[in-house]
């Protein structure tokens, strides 16, 4: 097996269970036009989170990374009329892309979008009480991931899921000795997870398009 047969099986689950429609397809051209780098999560991840939004019978969802929004779009469809995702990035232009694209897939009214700092967004909902969300996408950068998940902890409700993308970076997570400060900090996460009591999480590795990574998944103790 190699990387073209991984991309090929992707393409062949994508068209059969999570074909892109216009609005996803321009929201990955939307990236190229305004120079942003192509590091959406691919469209079978992507119908992986409806899934799972679908199976909490998710009303509140909270994403830590937007970029050009197809993520967002991919979970917003799975909310009830009522539902509602925040979702946060750091870039402003980022953010302005992200917000067409939204309003182009007509989940404008489902979306907040804020821009700042994920640490200290998440510190603003804490205070505010804008917690209980029933699924956290954790998708930014890497360094403070560990800390990212406690501070989820805090604003999700007891059943929900958190997902964090990106903890197995093509394998080098086996290198305790990383210098790559991303590998470092997911590292930090994963050993975080084996250790926590509040969640029971594992790690499923992750091939297709976007190459070998993987995802992890807490489930938050009732």
């Amino acid at each position: 097996m190699d990387q073209q047969m991984f991309e090929k099986v992707d393409g062949y689950i994508s068209q059969l269970l999570a074909p892109e429609d216009e609005v996803l397809r321009q929201t990955i051209k939307s990236l190229d036009e305004a120079e942003m780098p192509q590091i959406s999560i691919t469209a079978n991840q992507g119908k992986f989170l409806q899934v799972i939004a679908l199976m909490c019978n998710a009303k509140k969802i909270l994403e830590l990374g937007t970029l050009g929004g197809y993520s967002t779009i991919w979970m917003a469809r799975a909310l009830p009329a009522d539902g509602k995702i925040v979702t946060v990035e750091f870039d402003p232009h980022h953010a302005s892309i992200a917000r067409k694209n939204i309003e182009n897939a007509g989940l404008l009214e489902k979306v907040d979008l804020r821009v700042g700092k994920a640490s200290e967004v998440m510190e603003q909902l804490k205070e505010s009480g804008e917690i209980n969300f029933d699924l956290i996408f954790i998708d930014a950068d890497k360094p403070p991931y560990k800390e990212y998940f406690e501070a989820a902890l805090d604003l999700a409700r007891p059943g929900a899921v958190i997902i964090c993308d990106n903890v197995i970076r093509e394998g080098k997570v086996l290198d305790e000795n990383s210098s790559d400060d991303r590998v470092a900090g997911v590292r930090r996460l994963n050993q975080m997870l084996s250790e926590n009591t509040k969640v029971t999480a594992t790690i499923l590795q992750t091939v297709g398009a976007k190459e070998y990574d993987g995802m992890a998944i807490a489930f938050v103790n009732k």
